[in-house]
């Protein structure tokens, strides 16, 4: 079956999946859990005790400045840095109520996709040469491409056309990715992600590069992400990308949680000023908040 076909297949089943429909469910286990988590990368404390549970439903964006542990807190999630344990044994980090995981395993339920991953992917293998279909493929495979020694099923080429559906992305199947501009990598990433169906997707500022209209056209497609099911966690320090979805922000300053609660309370002129620094002026429209340097 080829690409053509895939296609076709995929457009015909693109239904939503219904799945939490953005409710909180506190029947099953959180997806994330930090517990006075401590990360010391290179003899330095970069994160010092959190403690943050976030529910299926729950979407979430933790904000920060440069230098406020955000970049710290991706690997830890992603499981590249390991946190100190505790003293009294209790687990600093879980991902859907375990403490251990294999990464392979793990990247079933969070799929991940970080500004490293897109200026890195398919460099080292095929200088980016990469096609879109083939591209979502490998979030089976863990790898930066296809390759002659994968075993590639139809059933994955399917979930893979369904993967680049849902993110508006089945027009870049074959389309290499070095001739893509930044908002198609971004969505191809993202079905990459996808497809394996994770129950959460951890975002890492995902609109850098994009202009105000793509902007616009990918954040919508992500909002139309988390209406189908995929609680989102969002990591940035645009408080534009935050999609109207979000049931609460999370503010790091300095490696520590400054404040946690819904937009309304936290996306504060006083709390981002004090987080950020500078004189802001904060609006809120449409559903998303804007932030302007300079005051009223």
């Amino acid at each position: 079956m080829g690409w053509t076909d895939i296609l076709r297949v995929a457009r015909l089943r693109r239904k939503p999946n219904s799945r939490n429909n953005g409710r909180h469910n506190r029947d099953v286990e959180p997806v994330l859990e930090l517990n006075r988590a401590t990360l010391v990368r290179g003899g330095v404390r970069v994160l010092h005790e959190l403690s943050l549970v976030i529910r299926p439903g729950e979407h979430t964006a933790i904000l920060g400045p440069n230098g406020a542990g955000k970049s710290s807190l991706i690997r830890m999630l992603t499981l590249e840095d390991r946190p100190r344990r505790a003293d009294n044994g209790t687990p600093p980090l879980r991902l859907f109520g375990r403490e251990t995981w294999d990464v392979t395993e793990l990247r079933t339920r969070l799929g991940v996709v970080t500004g490293d991953l897109d200026m890195t992917f398919g460099l080292g293998t095929s200088g980016g040469r990469v096609s879109g279909g083939d591209v979502a493929l490998s979030g089976f495979l863990g790898s930066h491409g296809v390759f002659s020694h994968h075993d590639v099923t139809a059933a994955m080429r399917e979930q893979a056309g369904a993967a680049l559906a849902r993110v508006d992305a089945l027009h870049l199947a074959a389309k290499p990715m070095n001739e893509m501009s930044a908002g198609e990598r971004r969505r191809v990433l993202i079905a990459r992600a996808l497809v394996t169906r994770p129950d959460a997707l951890l975002l890492d500022e995902p609109t850098t590069g994009l202009d105000l209209v793509a902007r616009h056209r990918f954040m919508e497609s992500v909002r139309r992400l988390v209406h189908e099911g995929t609680t989102l966690i969002l990591v940035t320090h645009h408080v534009e990308e935050i999609i109207p979805e979000t049931a609460r922000v999370v503010l790091l300053r300095g490696g520590r949680i400054a404040y946690d609660g819904a937009p309304a309370v936290t996306l504060t002129r006083e709390r981002l000023q004090e987080v950020f620094g500078g004189d802001l002026h904060v609006v809120h429209t449409g559903g998303y908040y804007h932030v302007r340097v300079g005051g009223e």
